[in-house]
């Protein structure tokens, strides 16, 4: 599978003048626009992600081959992106650093965090995962969260992908020894990506996470060499994840008193840093977990608006329709999925 996959990326990465990508772009109706600079050098912000062709692409989980010899500027993304060297090394530049990526490591950066990389040999294959925070559900990093061991790079992997303020001016390197079982992983998910079939998708999300297993494994055993930069606290991750699991019975105060806040500090904490009020966040989390009820079940809407948290089923149809913008009866109809 391996020189298969090798083959699939080849045809994808030939060389590209950063002029002419800026020029394609632009004629398709985007602009890939400026956001600083370091030195004399601009810094762009990559906030879309496009195919090796630069068709624009909004999945939630992406990947693009580094074209081969060719120059990439300074950039900053919005979401996070793996760079794995599949064949000869790679050098990543920050700021005021450079980091020599070895073959088969992963290099994770952060949101926001300002780098460009070294054009790479002829017959180097770079491969760049783009890993958006719809990507995966707070409860599934959640759970990458809380080993026993390994907390390291499970906290590191747990807030890079989850917290869109945590990235910014930071990255991780993985060095994993050239593992087998890894690199069977990172090919696999390559070739479901280049070769879509049936349930693709759901199978590369999947093993997205068991790779995330994988590393954390590793690291347990003291197999793997982490360097982590630029830790923060994830504490607003915390707190959602607490209305995600309590949203059908909570209150203001009894989250506050959960964390040992004042009530009125957390409300503002929340406003601050999710520009949404706590019972916002909680009507966000009630309607969502409705719409898959709806989606996916038969049970009755009453039922439904009762089981995530509305005892009165009228104003859960008003909260509903203030979101989605109709009723839940005619979203069951336009979404319902036996």
């Amino acid at each position: 599978m391996k020189e298969q996959v090798l083959h699939l990326i080849r045809k994808n990465n030939s060389p590209k003048a950063w002029t002419d990508v800026l020029a394609i772009v632009k004629n398709k109706g985007n602009l890939i626009k400026k956001t600083g600079k370091v030195g004399s050098e601009p810094v762009y912000c990559f906030f879309e992600t496009y195919s090796e062709n630069l068709v624009l692409n909004s999945s939630s989980i992406s990947i693009a081959a580094q074209p081969t010899k060719s120059y990439i500027p300074y950039h900053v993304h919005d979401y996070v992106e793996i760079m794995i060297p599949l064949v000869e090394d790679c050098t990543v530049v920050l700021e005021h650093s450079e980091i020599k990526v070895k073959q088969d490591n992963l290099i994770f950066m952060g949101n926001r965090t300002i780098h460009k990389v070294k054009p790479i040999g002829k017959n180097g294959v770079v491969v760049n995962i783009a890993l958006r925070s719809s990507a995966f559900s707070l409860n599934e990093l959640d759970y990458l969260n809380h080993k026993e061991k390994g907390s390291n790079i499970s906290n590191i992997l747990f807030s890079l992908l989850s917290n869109e303020e945590y990235g910014e001016g930071r990255y991780s390197l993985f060095e994993i020894n050239h593992d087998a079982r890894i690199k069977t992983l990172i090919y696999d998910i390559i070739s479901e990506y280049y070769q879509p079939d049936i349930q693709s998708d759901q199978l590369i999300r999947l093993e997205m996470l068991t790779l995330f297993s994988r590393l954390i494994r590793k690291a347990a055993h003291e197999e793997i060499k982490v360097k982590d930069f630029r830790k923060q606290k994830n504490s607003l991750l915390s707190l959602l994840l607490y209305i995600e699991k309590n949203y059908g019975n909570i209150s203001l105060q009894k989250m506050a008193t959960s964390f040992g806040f004042n009530a009125n500090y957390l409300s503002d904490f929340l406003k601050k840093h999710t520009g949404k009020t706590f019972i916002q966040l909680v009507h966000l989390q009630r309607i969502n977990v409705a719409a898959e009820y709806l989606t996916y079940t038969k049970a009755p809407i009453e039922n439904i608006a009762t089981r995530v948290g509305y005892e009165n089923p009228s104003y859960f149809y008003k909260i509903f329709k203030k979101y989605f913008g109709i009723s839940p009866a005619e979203y069951r109809k336009q979404n319902f999925k036996k």
